[in-house]
């Protein structure tokens, strides 16, 4: 099991837009093991690569017993009906807000083989698919958050010690 060092709020990796996966051989499938690896402990529901410094189009998830991984994911379908979730980040550790998101996702990518596949799921399934997807374009859970709430989330992470250790 190798499980990776998380980045953190403040990575500039974070912030940016990820690289398609080009070539598929065993270097790929390690990164996939560890996502896989790294994903598992208990409260995890996804993890995408440059939360682990690696800026690709991957993400793993595990959510209600359901687990995979997508490479090069794109959502291709988000229901019209909509709710707030309380929505937290392994990358924004310690801070859980509302967050507005579409209620059913679909994702669509390809395995290691590069042969394609499909992931759709409603409610927490979705906000992973969502929130996963948005890391591989640069963009955190905060940024998704109201004016009001990003404000009080920025607050509260200056409180929190992995603020001040990035």
């Amino acid at each position: 099991m190798a499980m990776r060092e998380l980045r953190y709020f403040g990575d500039p990796i974070l912030k940016s837009v990820c690289d398609p996966v080009t070539v598929f051989d065993e270097k790929l499938e390690a990164l996939v093991r560890d996502l896989m690896d790294s994903v598992k402990p208990a409260g995890r529901a996804g993890l995408a690569a440059p939360q682990i410094g690696v800026g690709l189009r991957i993400f793993s998830y595990d959510v209600a017993g359901l687990a995979g991984y997508v490479v090069n994911p794109e959502i291709v379908e988000l229901s019209e009906e909509t709710h707030e979730i309380d929505e937290g980040c392994l990358s924004v550790p310690e801070l859980w807000f509302p967050t507005k998101r579409a209620k059913h996702a679909k994702v669509r990518g390809v395995d290691i083989r590069n042969e394609p596949i499909e992931v759709e799921g409603e409610d927490v399934l979705a906000q992973c698919l969502q929130h996963e997807t948005d890391h591989l374009d640069g963009v955190l859970y905060l940024d998704r958050l109201t004016a009001e709430r990003k404000k009080a989330a920025l607050r509260e992470a200056r409180d929190k010690d992995w603020f001040w250790k990035r």
